[in-house]
């Protein structure tokens, strides 16, 4: 998810420029960042040791004074956690052209208002009060953006995008292959037959309402595949004018935010268990940061709301199989296709040169790559373990720490969200665009509903199990 600002540098498909990719791309250093807390955390457990220490988090909190010795306990490993945070969130910054004195004040802040966010969630009312980190986090950075403003001081570290790929590359810790393997072909089956509907909606209304095809395959993209990041990268691949993806990411944006709070709400008035729940916001959400809000705002209700069925990280790994394996690894072939298309079919679009395969590795998001290196490293230590060993042993010192840190990760982002969106940017986009991306949305939630509790209910139910 994303802002129409940051966002559209941050996700913008940049010329390749060799081997200077790997640390100069924001996607690369997410990688780098994740792949290497991972690596960290594997190493300490073969020594006999465990990062739990630096992965500090708030637990359950009932009175003020109860927040209060919890950090006198523990403010050393909040201080570490925040030297961890800004050396590695530094340097991929600076490495992106932020100064640090620029950076590391900003980071400061945002650090410290997601602690307090972190322990507002694990007040014993919060999920009374539907209270959870994700959605307050959002809900405050709307308001302070679409009021006084966020100051321009913080801006170097509202780095969305960064955020959440760094956080997807540590979810894959917690994903082992063996269950990408299982649940990636139903994933990528719901997935396909809900991103081709939703863009032969959304594209055949807007051609009808008179749109330009170019348009029409940006908002159809960025309703159907990857939310923002599909609409830049298709943008360029079929030449539409800059306007043209303004317009998309507004209304991805949009009804992303739109989405974060209605899924969960919807979902648990039908008492959906949490990977039903997951799957059905995988398929729904526009934007992973949105979508990974959503699902972690519904699986805090799993022991805490009643008839809510399953385990918290069900929901979130249903999302991820669907979105991050079912619909963003499509990206870079989506781009590749429609650029054929175009510069073959469609009139001239001011595209420099002809397709070539080459076009679906410049477009691929390349943090996909580290959730699955991620994945497969957690798997190879895993497999000389029994599954009683794996959740005994290996669980608890070395996934559960880096769930911990993919937590602190995503609250980073979702202020962020907030922070960087600004609502009155919407109302420019016109009637026409928003009458065919809300035809896709409404076919998208209906369709993904249908089959996330029908056609494949049975599979996302036992997810956990």
């Amino acid at each position: 998810m994303h802002d129409t600002a940051s966002l559209t540098t941050n996700d913008a498909p940049l010329p390749s420029s060799g081997w200077r990719e790997l640390w100069l791309k924001e996607d690369w250093w997410a990688i780098w960042i994740g792949l290497g807390l991972v690596l960290v955390a594997i190493l300490l457990f073969m020594a006999g040791g465990s990062l739990r220490w630096l992965a500090v988090a708030p637990q359950k909190w009932s009175e003020g004074t109860q927040v209060l010795t919890q950090l006198r306990e523990h403010g050393l490993q909040y201080l570490a956690l925040f030297a961890l945070f800004a050396v590695t969130f530094g340097a991929g910054a600076a490495a992106l052209g932020i100064p640090l004195r620029r950076f590391l004040p900003a980071f400061a802040a945002i650090f410290a208002a997601s602690t307090a966010l972190y322990f507002l969630g694990l007040w014993d009312q919060a999920s009374h009060y539907n209270l959870e980190p994700p959605l307050v986090a959002l809900g405050l950075g709307l308001a302070v953006s679409n009021t006084v403003g966020a100051p321009r001081w913080a801006d170097p570290g509202l780095r969305v995008e960064f955020y959440i790929k760094t956080g997807i590359v540590l979810l894959g810790a917690g994903l082992p292959l063996t269950l990408i393997t299982w649940a990636g072909p139903v994933a990528i089956v719901q997935a396909g037959i809900v991103s081709l509907v939703t863009f032969g909606t959304i594209y055949f209304v807007a051609v009808r309402l008179g749109l330009d095809r170019r348009l029409a395959a940006t908002l159809g993209t960025g309703g159907a595949v990857c939310g923002v990041s599909g609409a830049i990268a298709i943008g360029g691949a079929v030449g539409a004018k800059r306007e043209h993806v303004s317009i998309a990411i507004s209304l991805v944006v949009a009804w992303a935010i739109v989405m974060i709070f209605v899924l969960p709400l919807v979902a648990r008035a039908l008492g959906l268990s949490t990977g039903v729940a997951g799957a059905w916001i995988g398929t729904s959400e526009f934007a992973d940061a949105a979508g990974l809000a959503a699902a972690q705002t519904y699986g805090a209700y799993a022991g805490t709301v009643p008839g809510i069925a399953g385990h918290a990280d069900d929901a979130v790994n249903a999302f991820t199989l669907m979105k991050v394996i079912g619909r963003d690894v499509w990206i870079g072939v989506w781009a590749f296709v429609l650029s054929v298309v175009a510069t073959t079919r469609w009139e001239r679009t001011g595209i420099e040169g002809r397709a070539d395969a080459g076009e679906i590795w410049r477009r691929f998001p390349k943090f996909v790559l580290g959730f699955v290196l991620a994945s497969a490293l957690v798997t190879l230590v895993a497999s000389g373990h029994a599954y009683g060993e794996y959740k005994k042993l290996i669980v608890p010192t070395v996934v559960a720490p880096l769930q911990a840190l993919r937590t602190w990760a995503f609250t980073f982002a979702f202020l962020s969200i907030g922070l960087t969106t600004r609502l009155r940017e919407f109302a420019a986009v016109g009637a026409r665009p928003f009458y065919a991306f809300a035809a896709g949305v409404l076919v998208n939630v209906v369709l993904g509903y249908v089959l996330s509790t029908r056609v494949f209910g049975d599979f996302w139910q036992g997810l956990g199990h």
